[in-house]
């Protein structure tokens, strides 16, 4: 399956990416294409709505900590909504839900 990334801009330091699809080996590097710029905008904010990811593997969750670490470091408030809950269990088998919990 094909991913679908949308970008929506509210201002220049507000910005959310939805994607579709399925993030894996082969789309992971659109993702994180997309992705990392919008990190690097000192005080902005970033969110992630995976509502309509079907599947993730582990280079897509490599992409969201690569973000996340940047985030972190371009002190950009960087969030993830949306996780079905198989996502979501995903997230927190890897430790990943807690790291992004303590970044709110």
């Amino acid at each position: 399956m094909n991913i679908s990334i949308e970008r929506e801009e509210k201002d220049k330091k507000l910005n959310y990416v939805s994607v579709e699809g399925e993030i894996d080996v082969f789309t992971a590097p659109e993702l994180k294409k997309e992705l990392l710029p919008l990190t690097e905008i000192t005080g902005g904010t970033l969110t992630l709505n995976l509502n309509q990811t079907k599947y993730m593997d582990s280079t897509a969750l490599g992409v969201i900590v690569a973000a996340l670490k940047s985030a972190v470091k371009h002190n950009c408030h960087f969030t993830v909504t949306g996780m079905s809950p198989r996502i979501q269990r995903l997230f927190e088998i890897t430790g990943l839900m807690d790291i992004l919990k303590k970044k709110r």
